[in-house]
Order: structure tokens, then sequence, then C-alpha cells
């Protein structure tokens, strides 16, 4: 016996708030690692690590939104803590691989095929674990064509996502970068949700170990979701993640003519304390930023007395 199928039971509301979602992670996650590739004095491994968790609670969010709208008309659906729990886990690590691979190693053909594969197979993996938690008065079945086609929409959607974390570097275009992995990382979803058939058995009710949609994906939710409110909390008050190219590109030449300068000064005169007496604060006149101190202020020359005319000087 078939069972009737419903994505959607909630209208438009699951799949838009997925959608969003989507975009948040990706959105805090090529930023962050925009920031550890681009800025050479920042702590690199933590940047990456934070982008990677970004994405990765980004897509697993989503999906699992995008699951509460899932219905069976004939069955009650419960879930297996474990296996929803794992499928985080397998979110966050497959996409720490593919960030930490591109980071470290940058954009050469190779890198980003192997990265984008690793990366899409395990965002392929996480979302049919998600699917295994589900339990139903029946089995799941799937097309195995269209299983395939989900498979390569997220190889193709995670190659692109690391292309776009290394490459992008303006503002603006990581957020419409971050509006297009969100469509393909949705599509990705529901792709895959229509290659799913529900055998039902010949009697109704069943015995379930898990639980409940309501009961488990609504608190489980609310972790991933404080966890990226942070996020962006961290990246909009670091200025260097919202600096735009150019402002970014002048802040670095800034930063490497200060920086030169500095050691410039200092291998001229070894024995001088970083903080000379005789100059001022650094960056101004006669600092030890400018190579030549300040010249002292001419001092008013005394006029002869007892001539009884002033003297013009000349």
């Amino acid at each position: 016996m078939q069972g009737t199928v419903d994505g959607f039971s909630y209208g438009a509301v699951t799949p838009v708030a997925a959608y969003v979602m989507a975009c948040l992670g990706a959105a805090l996650g090529l930023r962050c690692v925009v920031r550890s590739v681009y800025n050479e004095q920042s702590w690199k491994p933590g940047w990456l690590a934070l982008g990677a968790a970004c994405i990765g609670c980004g897509i697993w969010t989503m999906h699992f939104i995008a699951m509460i709208g899932f219905r069976v008309k004939e069955s009650r659906i419960h879930y297996d803590v474990g296996l929803t729990v794992l499928s985080l886990v397998v979110a966050v690590t497959v996409v720490g691989i593919g960030v930490f691979a591109v980071g470290y190693r940058g954009v050469s053909r190779s890198t980003l095929c192997s990265a984008g594969c690793v990366t899409g197979l395990g965002v392929a993996a996480m979302h049919y674990l998600g699917m295994a938690a589900i339990q139903l008065n029946g089995y799941i079945q799937y097309d195995i064509a269209v299983v395939a086609l989900s498979i390569g929409i997220a190889i193709v959607a995670a190659t692109a996502a690391l292309w776009a974390a290394v490459s992008i570097r303006g503002f603006l275009t990581s957020l419409g970068a971050s509006l297009v992995m969100g469509v393909a990382v949705s599509g990705m979803h529901y792709t895959g949700m229509a290659a799913v058939g529900v055998h039902l058995h010949g009697t109704t009710g069943g015995t379930f170990t898990g639980e409940s949609p309501t009961s488990i994906l609504l608190p489980m939710l609310i972790g991933p979701v404080i966890f990226l409110l942070l996020a962006g909390v961290v990246v909009m008050f670091d200025p260097m993640l919202v600096l735009g190219e150019g402002d970014w590109d002048r802040a670095a030449v800034r930063g490497r003519e200060r920086s030169e300068r500095q050691r410039a000064w200092r291998a001229d005169r070894p024995d001088v304390p970083l903080q000379h007496p005789d100059h001022d604060s650094p960056g101004s006149a006669g600092s030890l930023f400018d190579p030549q101190p300040r010249r002292a202020q001419a001092q008013p020359q005394p006029q002869p007395q007892g001539t009884g005319r002033r003297i013009q000087p000349w």
C-alpha cells in the first residue's frame, strides 16, 4: 500500500524559512573564510572552523526546517535522535574538510574538484541520514535516478560554494553568492524529497522508538539557530568582514606600508627604543614612522639693549 506524501503541509512557510537559514549559514561561512584567506594576521584555523560550522549548521537547519512540513497522511512520523545528531556532525565535518582544503591549498582545479566532491557527497549523506532517522508505519522507497540527480546537485553546489569562499572578496558579491548557494542547497533537498515514496504496512499504527517531529526537531533546531545568530554578531562586529573590496585592499596596503616603514626605521636605529623620547606618537611628524626627526622651532633673537631704536631682523 502506497502512502500519500505531503512535503508542504504548512504551505510556503517551511520552504521559505529553510531557504533563509541556508542563505544565512552560507553568508556567514563565506565571510569567515574570506577573513582567514585575505588577512594574514588572522588566526586561520579558527576562522576556517567557524566558517565550516556556519555553512554546515545552515545546511542542516535548512533540511530539518523543511522536514517539519513533511507528512505521510496514513501514518504518524517519528525521528531517531542518534541519527539526527549524527547528520549534523556529518554536515559540519564534510564542509570543514572542503573549507580547510581550499583555505590552505587554494582553488587549483584538482583541489577544488576533490574537495567539492567530498563535500557534496557529505552533504548528500547528511540529507539521507536525516531521512533514515524517520520512523513510520512502513518504509521509504527512493527513485534511483532522482537520487543521483540530487547528489549531482549537491556536488555542484558544494564546489561552487568552495570556489566562492576563496575567490569572492566584496561584501555585496558574497551576499549574492550566498543567495545563489541557498537556492542550490534548497534545490538539492527538494530534489531528494521528490525521489521519496512510502510503502505502508498492512496494519495502521505501529510501534515507534523515536520521537515525534515537534518534540525533537523544534528543540534541536534552537541550538544551531542560536549559534548562527552568535556567529552573525561576531561577523558584524569585525570591521574586516564588512569592508568592501576596495576598502579592504587600501587598508591592507596601508598596513603593509606602515609595517615596512617601521622595520626600516628599526633597522637604521637598532639602539633606539621603540618609543623614543624625541619622537611623538606613531603616525605624527617625527615619530618612529617618519625617518626625519622633527626640527626644533627657531628661537626668537634677543633685542640689543640701550640703542634706543628697534633693529629690523634680516
